[in-house]
């Protein structure tokens, strides 16, 4: 386990720490994110003598990795898929590989040869055995390898090796997946939100996102108060101790299976709008639409939540945001284009359901689990305040814009998701329906595999059971949000329920409770007051 976190803190080097520690080529500066590697493993173990600790060295130690494939654009260009293989995607289905644990014991077979010697394979084959089920973990997102020449006689070479290492985010690639983390089916709700709070309950949303701005903030002051802070349990441990960290996370995973509940929802909400004429007679039970269409999509996701390598399901989810974007658009095409019109006056504020609306609009802005990954896998983390101004002002517009053109167009009638309103007959109120369908299908397997892959680490070791117990865990966790989906069929409601508890604590409470923890005598009282 030692040998395990060491290696995972060298995975998260960030380049300021690496100037000043190891001495670089004068190439270094002209390299401009080019990739490196260094022929000779001794250099790589000297080279991880001069990591800080990590705070990664109790549960849940998958957050990183799992947080990143739920919310990245893994490839450095955006738009392209780098150069994941089609042999590791065919073995990815079922695949035994799903028991590998993939720590950084990885990084030393990229300076061996091909063709190991009978020692060599007897070491690999001891290194299998102390692998164990408790770091189920799949492969990162692919990014270019990071690591630098420390031998000073020798020029650094590219390798085409490809390793999951942080520090490889532009400003461009940070903006997409905050939006991405940012802008989800919350957006489907604004409508009702201005129904239940009325037209100056908009200001609730204004006020939210530059509190959710001041807060990411805050979060990265706590990340640069301490080496090896790179998550946000590694904030709650750093303020609260081990304790902190539980919590902190048990939160975070709470959040993320609401989302696959309200996915399941969603599904049911708008395929039964589609077809609601659709029932099914099985073992005497009579499924309506609503019922039947809520199975069909948790037996079409099911399959994608065993793969191991999400790798290119991170790539589609990515298109969330076009996603959002297009349902936007087809909204604003069916009220200016199709006639529909803006007859509703509306409510200047509605006091008896403002709670309602305030949990709809707190929902909004649920990405701080994603900010600390952002920053820390940033190039150039100087960036990272005007990646949250660019962030929360794009997706505060879109909205924004859908409160008030789905306020305007369907009143007090608007429901809880804005497509259920739109004319079905329309072609742009299709398109806007089968995005929203087509949409969580992408997105359920990555959202889910986080809180699989923490449960999946509380597997006692037995390398032989971990393949069947993974598949049996993350199966439960599917039928499990069926069965709340079907018991509490209301999309709204448990919406509003999610940003009223859980999206407050993470977004606006427990960041300000962290950063009075770790920076405490150092802050000031207009700090402390605010």
């Amino acid at each position: 386990m030692k040998n395990s976190v060491s290696d995972q803190s060298f995975y998260n080097q960030s380049e300021d720490e690496d100037e000043g520690k190891v001495a670089w080529d004068n190439d270094r500066a002209e390299e401009d994110g080019n990739n490196s590697d260094s022929s000779d493993a001794s250099s790589i173990s000297s080279y991880q003598q001069h990591r800080p600790s990590s705070y990664n060295t109790t549960w849940p130690q998958s957050y990183r990795q799992s947080i990143d494939m739920y919310s990245s654009v893994a490839s450095p260009n955006i738009g392209f898929l780098g150069t994941p293989t089609l042999s590791r995607l065919g073995s990815s289905f079922f695949s035994s590989s799903l028991t590998r644990r993939h720590t950084p014991e990885l990084l030393p077979t990229l300076v061996k040869p091909l063709l190991h010697t009978d020692q060599e394979q007897q070491e690999q084959q001891q290194q299998e055995q102390r692998r164990s089920s408790q770091g189920l973990l799949p492969p990162l997102p692919t990014r270019r390898s990071s690591v630098k020449k420390v031998l000073p006689n020798h020029k650094p070479s590219s390798v085409s090796h490809e390793l999951p290492v942080s520090n490889q985010c532009s400003y461009g690639q940070a903006v997409i997946n905050g939006i991405n983390a940012l802008c989800g089916v919350g957006i489907l709700s604004t409508a009702n939100a201005m129904k239940e709070g009325g037209w100056a309950g908009l200001s609730i949303l204004f006020v939210f996102a530059i509190l959710a701005w001041y807060t990411g903030i805050l979060l990265r002051r706590c990340l640069d108060s301490e080496p090896g802070l790179e998550t946000y349990p590694d904030i709650g441990q750093a303020a609260f101790g081990t304790a902190g960290r539980f919590a902190i996370s048990i939160i975070l995973y709470v959040e993320l299976y609401a989302c696959c509940v309200e996915y399941i929802i969603l599904e049911g909400d708008n395929l039964s709008s589609l077809f609601p004429h659709a029932h099914l007679s099985l073992l005497g039970l009579e499924l309506n639409s609503h019922h039947l269409f809520s199975l069909i999509t948790t037996l079409a996701v099911l399959p994608t939540v065993w793969l191991r390598d999400l790798s290119v399901l991170s790539y589609i989810s990515a298109g969330g945001v076009i996603a959002s974007v297009a349902v936007v658009l087809c909204l604003f095409w069916v009220g200016l284009v199709d006639d529909v019109g803006f007859q509703s006056q509306g409510t200047t504020l509605n006091l008896t359901t403002l709670p309602v609306a305030i949990g709809l609009y707190g929902y909004c802005y649920s990405g701080h689990a994603v900010f600390p990954n952002i920053y820390s896998s940033m190039v150039k983390p100087t960036q990272y305040p005007s990646v949250l101004i660019t962030c929360f002002v794009l997706v505060t517009m879109l909205y924004a814009g859908v409160a008030i053109m789905g306020y305007a167009m369907f009143g007090e009638t608007a429901l809880s998701q804005f497509t259920l309103n739109m004319p079905q007959n329309l072609v742009a109120s299709k398109i806007a329906v089968w995005t929203t369908v087509v949409n969580p299908f992408t997105k359920y397997a990555l959202t889910i595999s986080p809180v699989a892959l923490s449960l999946e680490e509380l597997i006692p070791s037995n390398h032989m059971k971990s393949h069947l117990y993974s598949v049996l865990i993350r199966t439960a966790l599917v039928i499990s949000t069926l069965l709340v989906g079907l018991t509490i069929p209301f999309f709204g409601l448990v919406m509003a329920l999610i940003g009223s508890s859980l999206t407050m604590l993470v977004t606006f409470i427990l960041p300000c409770a962290c950063f009075l923890s770790i920076l405490k005598g150092k802050v000031t009282r207009t700090q402390v007051s605010f």
